[in-house]
């Protein structure tokens, strides 16, 4: 059966998003930073657009309410805080040593050659004599030769950079502080580099059979280890410092929280008065024309995405009254469907007006959808957030006995007795997402708020 060519006629339904709709979209999910590029784009390919400065009264608002945050910032910051510095790097700190000896030139090309193959944590790898295939041939660098090099660097400050693995780097460190404990302890604890698997995992009599030694001998070892650094180059890997400034800020009022948009972030954009008033009276060509139509319309998408951050975040301040007067343990549970229908919006138009939004609360800077999460229900039928029960998880741990941990179970348990009624899978699922280890470590390591 052969087929045919034919003409039919149909009528579908879809649904096309046009320019302005699109351009809605996008404002509302930037952050704050995001916006400001977008805007100064916008500035840049417009000249209808400017920016305008704020009133006198609105002025003075900001400034009122930049008191209030910047009260409750400096109250979790002391007051002599240093300036962040920029620190010299770790190869700065490597070479100065490298100079300050008697390696020969030939020496020192091979130990800066090894400078730079060391990851983040200091650690190089794989075999250095694997480097010789880079290196041009009448060079003819012996195996030997790298050897005498890697030796040299490893054994530069800080101790350990140079380990081709995480025992190595243990006794590096343990061969430079060798003189911090005693002989016997010393040597169980290079020993102990050979079992970290077993360590790991609490396997204490197969330690002690293959060490050699009794428990208590073990335990000094072992907290011997705990002292050392698995990350000798981490000091000179610290990220660079990112201030989050809040979208919104949520202030006590006299007849209870009142939220307000961060005039020092809010964008202010108009037409240029004189500009529109020259060309009002004009026959304009289609490129001013859509020029007029494309400044109008992020006048328009900016305002709407000013007024949904604002609804949202005062549904968030009405709703969760009682963080607000007590904190993280009094979160009531919340989602984006019952927000989309209390304010008659789609869930996506919640999810992007609460994306990289922050806001400034007696209790630090959160996300807006910090405010959403699992709904948890309570012994008495009523519900309550998955992050207020970590919150009281957190109190629990933190309180626990000196080498007695508890377990999930008992967590489980303790949380009962306060109306909170969860599986103890749950509690073990909560406990790994607030990044506290299983009880049989912290017994080896200390109580989880240590």
């Amino acid at each position: 059966m052969r087929a045919q060519p034919s003409l039919e006629l149909g009528q579908h339904q879809h649904l096309t998003l046009t320019p302005q709709l699109r351009q809605a979209l996008a404002l509302l999910q930037c952050s704050s930073q995001e916006l400001e590029q977008e805007i100064a784009q916008a500035l840049a390919d417009n000249p209808l657009l400017e920016t305008v400065d704020p009133e006198p009264e609105s002025a003075a608002q900001a400034e009122r309410l930049d008191r209030l945050w910047s009260q409750s910032a400096r109250a979790a910051l002391p007051d002599d805080l240093p300036e962040p510095g920029q620190p010299a790097s770790l190869i700065d700190h490597l070479l100065q040593q490298l100079h300050a000896t008697r390696a020969t030139e030939r020496d020192c090309f091979l130990v800066i050659r090894l400078m730079g193959e060391l990851d983040e944590r200091g650690y190089l790898e794989f075999d250095p004599a694997a480097l010789s295939a880079d290196l041009p041939p009448e060079l003819d660098v012996e195996d030997e030769e790298w050897t005498t090099a890697l030796r040299l660097l490893q054994s530069f400050d800080p101790a350990g950079v140079g380990a081709r693995d995480l025992p190595e780097c243990l006794r590096l460190q343990l061969r430079a502080r060798a003189g911090e404990w005693p002989a016997d302890v010393l040597a169980c604890a290079h020993r102990l580099t050979g079992h970290l698997e077993d360590l790991g995992a609490g396997r204490w009599g197969r330690l002690c059979e293959a060490l050699g030694c009794d428990r208590a001998m073990l335990d000094a070892a072992h907290r011997v280890l705990r002292r050392l650094d698995p990350r000798p180059a981490g000091a000179w890997q610290a990220d660079p410092v990112h201030y989050i400034v809040p979208d919104v800020l949520f202030h006590r009022a006299a007849d209870g929280w009142r939220v307000s948009l961060n005039p020092a972030i809010e964008p202010r954009v108009r037409l240029n008065p004189e500009l529109a008033d020259s060309l009002a009276d004009q026959d304009l060509s289609p490129d001013l024309r859509d020029r007029m139509r494309q400044a109008r319309s992020l006048i328009h998408n900016l305002d709407q995405r000013r007024q949904t951050i604002l609804r949202v975040a005062e549904y968030i301040a009405k709703h969760q009254q009682a963080f607000l007067e007590s904190g993280v343990a009094a979160l009531r549970p919340l989602t984006l469907r019952e927000v989309a229908q209390a304010l008659d919006l789609h869930e996506s138009t919640i999810s992007r007006a609460t994306r990289l939004k922050y806001a400034q609360t007696p209790w630090g800077v959160h996300e807006l959808k910090f405010f959403f999460g699992t709904v948890v229900q309570t012994r008495s039928g009523e519900d309550t957030s998955a992050l207020a029960v970590q919150a009281l998880m957190r109190e629990l741990l933190a309180s626990e006995p000196a080498g007695k941990p508890l377990s999930d179970m008992r967590l489980a348990q303790m949380l009962a007795d306060r109306n909170v009624v969860i599986a103890r899978r749950t509690v073990a699922k909560y406990r790994e997402a607030m990044g506290v280890p299983p009880a049989g470590v912290r017994k080896v390591r200390g109580p989880a708020g240590a």
